[in-house]
């Protein structure tokens, strides 16, 4: 049941990008079709989701956005976030996207799209845990101490020859992230893949998203903008967060 339920919550995150068909669903959501179609039957029975007749997609339903009405303006992430990722994608010439902190993970929500020839793949639907990429640093870098300590105290793998595990070079790390309030990885997580991030902060200072940008190492970042695109990026987050924490 709570598997289910979980499986339903990824299905719901995905259509409110836009309306997507089985295939495409079971695809990004790594899940057999005929389990997507057993829980897009569910929903569309609960108007959670509903079909388009002329195209057969699915898209979020009528249910759904009557209870999601109900919540205050701008509390919905995606639609919130979207002007500030297209905004840092033109700005800095790459993909921008949002994550989310989940257990361990950072979850990817959204991302821009490039009009370079060289592409870089959309994340959107992965989890990452948190040591590994940009985002997933910045979220840690605000969690509070005890659940911090918690996720350091656990097994942290490397990915490329260059991830950190050490968890005393992390707490190091994450302090000047704290300061300076932005943090680049150079391939950590991809070889020859490079980003920036910064968390989106709640009332209470807990990390409730975060904004990064992405390119090829042989492109990105310029070195000498690196330290501009990362306030750029950390200017972005607070806009976003100011917007949803009013």
């Amino acid at each position: 049941m709570v598997q289910s339920i979980e499986r339903a919550f990824v299905l719901l995150r995905f259509l409110a990008l836009g309306p997507l068909g089985v295939t495409d669903l079971a695809d990004r959501a790594q899940l057999p079709k005929s389990t997507v179609a057993r829980l897009l039957a569910a929903l569309e029975n609960e108007r959670a989701v509903e079909q388009e007749p002329a195209s057969g997609l699915y898209r979020l339903g009528a249910g759904l956005i009557d209870i999601a009405g109900t919540v205050a303006p701008g509390r919905n992430l995606v639609s919130a976030a979207r002007p500030y990722l297209l905004e840092l994608g033109e700005e800095l010439d790459e993909i921008a996207g949002l994550s989310i902190p989940d257990r361990g993970e950072v979850y990817y929500l959204d991302q821009t799209e490039s009009l370079s020839e060289v592409q870089v793949r959309d994340w959107t639907g992965e989890r990452i845990p948190l040591h590994v990429v940009s985002s997933g640093l910045a979220v840690l870098a605000h969690m509070a101490p005890a659940e911090r300590e918690e996720y350091l105290a656990s097994t942290l793998e490397p990915y490329t020859a260059r991830t950190m595990t050490d968890p005393d070079a992390i707490r190091t790390r994450l302090e000047q992230i704290r300061s300076i309030g932005y943090v680049w990885v150079y391939g950590e997580f991809v070889e020859d893949l490079h980003s920036v991030a910064a968390a989106v902060l709640g009332p209470e200072g807990a990390p409730v998203a975060a904004l990064h940008v992405h390119g090829p190492a042989y492109r990105f970042p310029d070195p000498d903008r690196a330290h501009d695109f990362g306030l750029a990026v950390a200017r972005a987050a607070a806009g976003l967060a100011a917007q949803l924490n009013a």
